[in-house]
């Protein structure tokens, strides 16, 4: 077998025929009458004018026969045979195509539409170009490569060779395409903030830190957007919503990258209650109309998505699964000996609070299949939720879980800018004890508080989770076109 660095040598050798002979291996401009799908879908039309058309696409096998050659063209939306006869097309053109063309190449080509003896749908040349030469061959057989990271790094070589995957990049298209138009249809405007911010607010996560040189000021990227799309509920917009990306200082597993994409959007004048009536709707459109069926199939377990969503509170789900039974009684040592038990790591900075929840995300979650709204969730954990009234422990929060994904996350949004200021020092104090993901005060954020911010309700759903279940994937990574990977 042939190196790859000799291949690509005789590829340079072709290459350097075709400029050779005064043909630009890389015009800038290209003809094209139709796609290939579009020739395909007015196929017997297109054959009975018998008039010469061009096409363009990359060249994905190659068979000679003597004075024929057959070969399959593909430009994104369809594959087509194309067929180059030496007695028709002339010895020129046809001894170029076999001394320069490769598996890989680009050309353009012009015919006629024709179905061959096998009725398959074809094109007979009058001419062909060559307008990309490659000069790497492409795979041969990359469904079968064992190395997943390989995939990941050449996703260029992955969407290409493997149509299962070009499909999940298209479903993943047409989700946020319907998540948009839902959201438009429902009185949303959508809006864009910063990425670059003064301080990593929003979320509890650790930021990535860089420097701007002309201001001589640390910035972060964002880990949430929601701190400004609250400031644009202040300054009068009563819904709005931003899809974008986030950035987390995080470990990378199958459920988290540290590049990903969300979903959050607020509504003045509503609460959680409202915003989970809203997102079982939305929720449901959204799948209906991708999957056109009334369940799905993740992970191997068939889930109903049209039957009404269950719920629960966070505490009864902990009793139930973690059999932790008197959460209230129960002291920080011996929850950290009860997480520990459950293989789970536990920092001596870390609150009994912080250690309930860490056994909640590996004992509970995964049990959490059928759809289920979990309710009541403790107020250290969100620090930017309105209380339950007449609860001092508790938020007015929700969270959607299907499959065993966190899915959404919702809550009535604080809009207190006292018990706001006194949320972010309680942060402060647990980032002061050693949790790095504890979000730092926001003076800024508080001071517009004071201006006046209506009660609303907010929502954030991951999009790449949402693309992971509607499309039975296991791997985040799977679902985000370029994932972050360590550098060969």
């Amino acid at each position: 077998m042939s190196s790859l660095e000799e291949i690509r040598n005789e590829r340079i050798k072709k290459l350097n025929i075709l400029k050779e002979k005064g043909i630009n291996p890389f015009p800038v401009s290209v003809n094209r009458d139709f796609l290939i799908s579009e020739a395909l879908g007015s196929f017997s039309k297109l054959s009975k004018k018998k008039k010469a058309s061009y096409i363009t696409g990359r060249i994905m096998a190659v068979r000679a026969h003597g004075g024929s050659i057959f070969f399959d063209i593909y430009d994104g939306s369809g594959k087509m045979q194309a067929y180059l006869k030496k007695d028709e097309i002339g010895n020129e053109k046809f001894n170029l195509f076999q001394d320069t063309a490769d598996i890989g190449d680009f050309v353009e080509v012009k015919g006629l539409f024709f179905t061959t003896k096998k009725n398959e749908k074809s094109i007979k040349l009058k001419e062909w170009r060559m307008i990309a030469k490659s000069l790497r061959p492409l795979p041969e057989k990359w469904n079968g490569l064992q190395d997943i990271e390989e995939r990941f790094r050449n996703r260029h070589l992955d969407i290409l060779m493997n149509e299962e995957v070009r499909k999940r990049f298209f479903v993943r298209s047409k989700i946020i395409t319907e998540i948009r138009n839902y959201l438009d249809k429902n009185g949303y405007i959508e809006t864009e903030t910063p990425i670059l911010q003064h301080l990593a607010g929003g979320a509890n996560a650790m930021p990535f830190i860089t420097h701007h040189n002309a201001l001589d000021i640390d910035l972060y990227l964002r880990i949430a957007p929601e701190i400004y799309l609250k400031k644009m509920l202040m300054g009068g917009f009563e819904k709005v919503y931003e899809i974008g990306r986030n950035f987390r200082n995080e470990g990378i597993d199958v459920m988290h990258n540290p590049e990903f994409t969300m979903l959050e959007f607020y509504e003045a004048y509503s609460d959680a209650k409202k915003q989970m009536i809203f997102v079982g709707k939305f929720i449901k459109s959204i799948i209906k109309n991708i999957l056109k069926k009334n369940s799905i199939k993740f992970n191997g377990e068939n889930i109903d998505i049209f039957k009404k969503f269950s719920s629960a509170s966070y505490f009864d789900l902990i009793k139930r699964h973690a059999l932790i039974i008197d959460i209230d009684k129960i002291s920080r040592d011996d929850i950290a000996i009860k997480a520990k038990q459950f293989g789970i790591k536990v920092e001596d900075y870390e609150s009994k609070e912080k250690i309930i929840d860490n056994i909640f995300k590996k004992i509970v979650r995964p049990k959490l299949i059928q759809p289920i709204f979990v309710t009541d969730y403790p107020v250290f954990s969100l620090p930017l939720a309105k209380k339950i009234e007449n609860n001092e422990k508790l938020v007015d929060a929700f969270q959607l879980y299907i499959g065993g994904l966190e899915l959404v996350k919702a809550f009535s949004e604080l809009n207190d800018p006292i018990n706001q200021q006194e949320r972010f020092e309680q942060q402060d104090k647990e980032r002061e004890a050693g949790d790095k993901e504890a979000q730092p005060s926001d003076r800024d954020f508080v001071e517009a508080m004071e201006y006046g911010m209506p009660p609303a309700g907010g929502v954030g759903i991951g999009i790449d989770r949402l693309v992971m279940l509607l499309t039975d994937t296991q791997n985040i990574r799977e679902v985000i076109i370029f994932p972050t990977l360590r550098p060969k």
